[in-house]
């Protein structure tokens, strides 16, 4: 695993799985994992099974509290879910000034951006506090190209229809 910035963005399906499995190659390399989720809510708990794999140093954190769609909140509930991810922002910042793990997976952060939560410069700040030693991987549908000059790699997924059956 080499130490950097890496994204995975785009409409087709596969991001998060994508980073849940560097996340699980990682951790059986002997690295420590840290997940972050972002807009995932409560109901959404399919990769929660990596935590209690035997040996494996990886530990996923949501602070968000909400059960459906983020977009279908209104008024005092999306406030209330704003500081949630603002704090989850924070603990993002701390873990990586703290180097807290080897690889650092803040999925869904760039679905942040999309929805007017936070702006390109958070996530610049959040980046400048990493050191030489911490791999980090970013995910959500869009990534803005005026961004590219703080990261060092960007792969994206995009859906082909075939027309086949």
């Amino acid at each position: 695993m080499n130490n950097h910035v890496e994204v995975y963005c785009g409409s087709g399906k596969g991001k998060t799985t994508l980073a849940m499995g560097g996340a699980l190659l990682a951790s059986v390399q002997g690295k420590s994992v840290m997940i972050i989720q972002f807009l995932k809510g409560q109901e959404r708990r399919e990769f929660d099974f990596l935590e209690h794999l035997d040996g494996q140093d990886i530990r996923i954190f949501r602070f968000e509290k909400l059960y459906g769609s983020y977009e279908d909140l209104s008024g005092r509930a999306r406030e209330e879910e704003d500081q949630n991810i603002l704090n989850a922002m924070n603990f993002a910042r701390k873990v990586i000034i703290t180097q807290e793990c080897d690889l650092l997976v803040l999925d869904e952060v760039l679905g942040l951006l999309d929805l007017g939560i936070i702006k390109e410069e958070d996530i610049r700040n959040l980046l400048k506090f990493r050191k030489g030693s911490m791999h980090i991987v970013l995910t959500g549908r869009s990534f803005p190209k005026d961004m590219m000059d703080c990261v060092d790699r960007v792969t994206t997924l995009d859906t082909v229809e075939t027309g086949s059956a």
